[in-house]
Protein backbone atom coordinates (compact mmCIF):
# COMPACT_ATOMS: atom_id res chain seq x y z
CA UNK A 1 0.00 0.00 0.00
CA UNK A 2 2.67 2.26 0.76
CA UNK A 3 4.48 1.62 -2.58
CA UNK A 4 0.99 2.79 -4.23
CA UNK A 5 0.30 5.62 -2.22
CA UNK A 6 4.16 6.80 -3.34
CA UNK A 7 3.59 5.77 -6.95
CA UNK A 8 0.25 8.53 -6.95
CA UNK A 9 1.94 11.01 -4.90
CA UNK A 10 4.44 11.28 -7.98
CA UNK A 11 2.40 10.62 -10.38
CA UNK A 12 0.21 13.75 -9.47
CA UNK A 13 3.37 15.78 -8.99
CA UNK A 14 3.98 15.21 -11.93
CA UNK A 15 1.08 15.86 -13.73
CA UNK A 16 0.20 18.48 -11.61
CA UNK A 17 3.08 20.67 -12.79
CA UNK A 18 2.92 19.07 -16.16
CA UNK A 19 -0.57 20.45 -16.73
CA UNK A 20 0.12 23.68 -16.74
CA UNK A 21 3.17 24.16 -18.52
CA UNK A 22 1.27 23.86 -22.07
CA UNK A 23 -0.93 26.39 -21.27
CA UNK A 24 2.45 28.85 -20.58
CA UNK A 25 4.14 27.49 -24.12
CA UNK A 26 0.57 28.23 -25.66
CA UNK A 27 0.25 31.89 -24.36
CA UNK A 28 3.70 32.00 -26.12
CA UNK A 29 3.72 30.62 -29.12
CA UNK A 30 0.45 31.41 -30.38
CA UNK A 31 0.28 35.45 -28.46
CA UNK A 32 -3.72 34.89 -27.90
CA UNK A 33 -5.25 34.79 -24.30
CA UNK A 34 -8.86 33.76 -25.74
CA UNK A 35 -10.82 31.85 -23.75
CA UNK A 36 -7.84 32.37 -20.98
CA UNK A 37 -9.05 33.29 -17.70
CA UNK A 38 -7.11 35.98 -15.49
CA UNK A 39 -9.41 35.91 -12.54
CA UNK A 40 -8.35 31.87 -12.82
CA UNK A 41 -4.59 32.74 -12.57
CA UNK A 42 -5.07 34.64 -9.61
CA UNK A 43 -6.85 31.91 -8.42
CA UNK A 44 -4.00 29.64 -9.06
CA UNK A 45 -1.89 31.75 -7.37
CA UNK A 46 -3.26 31.63 -4.22
CA UNK A 47 -4.88 28.65 -3.91
CA UNK A 48 -1.71 26.80 -4.53
CA UNK A 49 -0.18 29.16 -1.72
CA UNK A 50 -2.47 27.32 0.70
CA UNK A 51 -2.08 24.01 -0.11
CA UNK A 52 1.54 24.50 0.12
CA UNK A 53 0.86 25.52 3.86
CA UNK A 54 -1.82 22.99 4.17
CA UNK A 55 0.58 20.53 3.07
CA UNK A 56 3.00 21.01 5.42
CA UNK A 57 1.05 20.62 8.47
CA UNK A 58 -1.57 18.07 7.75
CA UNK A 59 -0.70 14.17 8.52
CA UNK A 60 -0.57 12.40 5.43
CA UNK A 61 -0.49 15.84 2.84
CA UNK A 62 3.17 16.60 2.37
CA UNK A 63 3.25 14.94 -0.87
CA UNK A 64 1.17 17.71 -2.39
CA UNK A 65 3.54 20.59 -1.61
CA UNK A 66 6.06 20.32 -4.36
CA UNK A 67 3.18 20.77 -7.64
CA UNK A 68 1.83 23.46 -4.84
CA UNK A 69 5.29 25.29 -5.10
CA UNK A 70 5.15 24.44 -8.98
CA UNK A 71 1.45 25.72 -9.35
CA UNK A 72 2.65 29.40 -7.97
CA UNK A 73 5.11 29.92 -9.90
CA UNK A 74 3.43 28.70 -13.37
CA UNK A 75 0.73 30.22 -12.17
CA UNK A 76 2.25 33.54 -11.76
CA UNK A 77 3.61 32.93 -15.12
CA UNK A 78 0.33 32.60 -16.96
CA UNK A 79 -0.73 36.31 -14.60
CA UNK A 80 2.76 37.84 -16.03
CA UNK A 81 1.82 36.99 -19.82
CA UNK A 82 -1.84 37.37 -19.78
CA UNK A 83 -0.25 41.19 -18.66
CA UNK A 84 2.03 41.52 -21.14
CA UNK A 85 -0.08 40.31 -23.91
CA UNK A 86 -3.43 42.22 -23.10
CA UNK A 87 -2.19 45.05 -20.56
CA UNK A 88 -2.32 46.42 -17.18
CA UNK A 89 -6.57 45.91 -17.18
CA UNK A 90 -5.94 42.13 -16.31
CA UNK A 91 -4.35 43.07 -12.86
CA UNK A 92 -7.63 43.62 -11.50
CA UNK A 93 -9.30 40.31 -12.31
CA UNK A 94 -5.64 38.44 -11.29
CA UNK A 95 -5.76 40.65 -8.33
CA UNK A 96 -9.44 40.14 -7.57
CA UNK A 97 -9.02 36.20 -7.95
CA UNK A 98 -5.93 36.17 -5.53
CA UNK A 99 -7.49 38.39 -2.63
CA UNK A 100 -11.18 36.51 -3.06
CA UNK A 101 -9.87 32.99 -2.84
CA UNK A 102 -6.87 33.89 -0.68
CA UNK A 103 -9.07 35.50 2.26
CA UNK A 104 -11.42 32.44 2.72
CA UNK A 105 -9.31 29.70 3.84
CA UNK A 106 -7.46 32.57 6.54
CA UNK A 107 -10.84 32.13 8.33
CA UNK A 108 -10.95 28.41 9.48
CA UNK A 109 -7.32 28.85 9.76
CA UNK A 110 -7.00 31.32 12.40
CA UNK A 111 -9.88 30.85 14.64
CA UNK A 112 -11.14 26.86 13.66
CA UNK A 113 -8.77 23.95 13.15
CA UNK A 114 -6.51 22.94 9.86
CA UNK A 115 -8.89 19.98 9.41
CA UNK A 116 -11.72 22.78 8.48
CA UNK A 117 -9.21 24.90 6.64
CA UNK A 118 -8.46 21.44 4.33
CA UNK A 119 -12.07 21.18 4.04
CA UNK A 120 -12.56 24.56 2.49
CA UNK A 121 -9.54 24.25 0.53
CA UNK A 122 -11.18 21.03 -1.06
CA UNK A 123 -14.14 23.25 -2.04
CA UNK A 124 -12.49 26.28 -3.39
CA UNK A 125 -10.38 23.72 -5.35
CA UNK A 126 -13.44 22.83 -7.05
CA UNK A 127 -14.24 26.43 -7.43
CA UNK A 128 -11.16 27.42 -8.32
CA UNK A 129 -11.88 25.68 -12.05
CA UNK A 130 -15.30 27.40 -12.34
CA UNK A 131 -13.90 30.64 -13.89
CA UNK A 132 -11.71 28.96 -16.40
CA UNK A 133 -14.69 26.34 -17.52
CA UNK A 134 -16.84 29.78 -18.18
CA UNK A 135 -13.87 31.11 -19.70
CA UNK A 136 -14.07 28.35 -22.35
CA UNK A 137 -17.70 27.99 -22.48
CA UNK A 138 -18.50 31.37 -22.52
CA UNK A 139 -15.79 31.97 -25.59
CA UNK A 140 -16.52 31.38 -29.18
CA UNK A 141 -13.53 29.82 -30.17
CA UNK A 142 -11.11 29.09 -27.36
CA UNK A 143 -8.00 28.71 -29.38
CA UNK A 144 -5.94 29.88 -26.65
CA UNK A 145 -6.88 26.90 -24.31
CA UNK A 146 -4.71 23.95 -23.88
CA UNK A 147 -6.78 20.86 -24.17
CA UNK A 148 -3.14 19.38 -22.78
CA UNK A 149 -3.52 21.16 -19.60
CA UNK A 150 -6.77 20.30 -19.29
CA UNK A 151 -6.44 16.45 -19.64
CA UNK A 152 -3.35 16.32 -17.45
CA UNK A 153 -5.81 18.69 -14.69
CA UNK A 154 -8.37 15.84 -15.34
CA UNK A 155 -5.63 12.99 -14.32
CA UNK A 156 -4.27 14.64 -11.62
CA UNK A 157 -7.68 15.22 -9.87
CA UNK A 158 -8.98 11.70 -10.18
CA UNK A 159 -5.28 11.11 -8.58
CA UNK A 160 -5.85 13.53 -5.79
CA UNK A 161 -9.42 11.76 -5.18
CA UNK A 162 -8.42 8.47 -5.14
CA UNK A 163 -5.06 9.39 -3.08
CA UNK A 164 -7.45 11.36 -0.36
CA UNK A 165 -9.99 8.56 -0.43
CA UNK A 166 -6.90 6.15 1.02
CA UNK A 167 -5.74 8.32 3.35
CA UNK A 168 -9.21 9.86 4.89
CA UNK A 169 -8.35 13.43 3.78
CA UNK A 170 -11.34 15.32 3.17
CA UNK A 171 -9.56 18.61 1.47
CA UNK A 172 -7.79 16.37 -1.10
CA UNK A 173 -11.35 13.63 -1.40
CA UNK A 174 -13.27 16.81 -2.26
CA UNK A 175 -10.70 18.73 -4.47
CA UNK A 176 -9.84 15.77 -6.35
CA UNK A 177 -14.08 15.26 -6.93
CA UNK A 178 -14.67 18.45 -7.83
CA UNK A 179 -11.17 19.29 -10.07
CA UNK A 180 -12.04 16.19 -11.69
CA UNK A 181 -16.03 17.39 -12.89
CA UNK A 182 -14.55 20.36 -14.03
CA UNK A 183 -11.57 19.39 -16.01
CA UNK A 184 -14.10 17.18 -17.79
CA UNK A 185 -16.22 19.99 -18.93
CA UNK A 186 -13.76 22.11 -20.04
CA UNK A 187 -12.52 19.37 -22.31
CA UNK A 188 -15.85 18.25 -23.65
CA UNK A 189 -16.04 21.91 -24.67
CA UNK A 190 -12.73 22.07 -26.39
CA UNK A 191 -13.48 18.70 -27.89
CA UNK A 192 -17.10 20.38 -29.33
CA UNK A 193 -15.64 23.48 -30.24
CA UNK A 194 -12.35 22.87 -31.62
CA UNK A 195 -12.99 19.64 -33.53
CA UNK A 196 -15.09 21.04 -35.98
CA UNK A 197 -12.48 24.39 -36.93
CA UNK A 198 -9.92 21.73 -36.97
CA UNK A 199 -11.96 19.79 -39.77
CA UNK A 200 -12.59 23.39 -41.37
CA UNK A 201 -8.84 24.20 -41.70
CA UNK A 202 -7.91 20.40 -42.87
CA UNK A 203 -10.95 21.15 -45.98
CA UNK A 204 -9.33 24.15 -47.08
CA UNK A 205 -5.87 22.88 -47.12
CA UNK A 206 -6.61 20.15 -49.39
CA UNK A 207 -9.02 22.51 -51.62
CA UNK A 208 -5.59 24.75 -51.97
Amino acid sequence: MNYLLTLLVITANILGAGMIVPQVLRLRRDRTTEGVSAVGAGVGIALNLWWFIYGLQAEGAIGIVPVSIAGVMLYSTIALQLTKLDGRGQLSPIFGGFVGFGFIPLLPYLFIDLRTTGIALGLLYTVQFTPAALAVIRTTEPVGVSASTWTMGLAEALIWFIYGVIIGDPALTIGGAGGSFFSFVILVRLFLVMRPLQDQKRRRRLAL
